[in-house]
């Protein structure tokens, strides 16, 4: 990350979010002040491409910039990073049509996409999705529900992905304009952690779009790959989060008595800070690598085609699993080390302790990747490394 850009991030960190655990966590208002003032750092939508109107930086770039925005609050990280996954999907298998009308435009105004995968009765399970996509002369009809969707009541456009009415066996990832008749935002959640984000309930009733606004591909296949650099960046926010806690842990161990001194000088909190700083370098070390290994891709003459081969990359599958069991680890021990304040809404620990949980829940739970690492590389033998 180029040092104008640290210091334009941490300075928005230091002015919006640290010492606001309250305020960020009030289930305020969607979206909140701060995202405008984060516009005027000129950062918003970093990773877009330069041909779209944006800043092109790489997805190890972007493993800088979430990493120091958890620092101060993960919701807020959230929020501004997740419009990559629709994003990301439009710049490679998106028409030119589609990506000068709406990634040019995201670039230019600083605004936000959706994706829609998730359903009631899916879940995890996306072949099971029962949102439909008809064909109806130069549209396509969208009718159906999607269950959680994260920035979906204030973004520019929504990318849904549904089931072909005319073929079960095939899906498609459709841009929708968020204003489109037929779209309505059933519901926001309330959700337990990364309350200063918002992530809603969205239904569709005979929701018409041209049907030029259809992906080129197989749209559970084009999900998987733009999963790639979300859940890489989910990874990055336990990152971010565990940074903060071990750091809030040291200022409460120099003033904390403990027997004749203070907790900073007893042994037993040396080893658990020891511990954790070891395993905040190996997150670290996890997220860089997922990072360059999608950065190698993007990289190469014909990126579209290379995911298309290759789907689901392992390191962003292992990092979003290892970030969030070991930044779960991190916060619990965190907590415990403040005893009952730890178990308390009055200090920000027990905010880190919640906002770590969703890391190992969204964008597919543990279990989920752990039979997707199995399937993928560890039955396919010529595939291991």
């Amino acid at each position: 990350m180029a040092p104008e850009i640290q210091k334009a991030v941490r300075g928005f960190v230091a002015q919006e979010l640290k010492g606001r655990h309250a305020e960020l966590d009030s289930l305020a208002e969607a979206p909140l002040p701060l995202y405008d003032r984060f516009r005027e750092t000129g950062l918003t939508n970093w990773w877009l491409p330069k041909e779209s109107g944006g800043q092109g930086l790489t997805l190890s770039d972007s493993v800088d910039i979430v990493n120091e925005l958890a620092y101060g609050d993960a919701g807020a990280a959230f929020t501004l990073f997740i419009s990559i996954l629709g994003t990301s999907m439009v710049s490679l298998y998106g028409s030119e049509e589609l990506k000068e009308r709406y990634l040019a435009s995201m670039a230019e105004r600083g605004s936000y996409c959706a994706t829609l995968g998730s359903e009631r009765n899916a879940g995890s399970e996306l072949g099971r999705i029962e949102t439909v996509a008809a064909r109806s002369g130069d549209e396509l009809v969208l009718n159906g529900e999607k269950y959680f969707s994260t920035n979906a009541g204030f973004a520019d456009f929504l990318l849904v992905v549904a089931v072909s009415a005319e073929d079960p066996g095939d899906h498609l990832a459709v841009l929708v304009p968020r204003d489109t008749p037929g779209v309505s935002i059933v519901r926001r959640w309330d959700v337990i952690g990364l309350r200063s984000s918002a992530t809603y309930e969205v239904h569709f009733e005979d929701c018409r779009v041209p049907a030029g606004n259809r992906l080129n591909g197989n749209g559970l296949r084009l999900l998987e790959i733009g999963l790639n650099a979300s859940r890489t960046l989910i990874a990055t926010t336990a990152l971010g989060t565990a940074r903060r806690i071990r750091d809030l842990c040291m200022d409460y161990a120099k003033t904390k008595r403990f027997r004749d001194s203070t907790l900073v000088d007893s042994p037993v909190f040396a080893a658990k800070l020891g511990q954790m700083e070891m395993q905040i370098d190996v997150m670290k070390s996890q997220c860089r690598q997922a990072a360059r290994d999608y950065d190698a891709i993007m990289e190469s003459p014909d990126p579209a085609t290379a995911f298309a081969k290759q789907g689901t990359l392992k390191s962003a599958l292992t990092a979003k699993m290892f970030c969030g069991q070991t930044g779960w680890d991190v916060a619990t021990v965190g907590s415990e080390m403040f005893g009952g304040l730890g178990y308390t809404n009055d200090h920000p620990i027990g905010k880190l302790l919640r906002d770590m949980r969703y890391v190992s829940i969204v964008e597919g739970g543990d279990d989920v990747l752990r039979d997707l690492v199995f399937s993928r590389y560890v039955i396919p033998i010529p595939r291991r490394s």
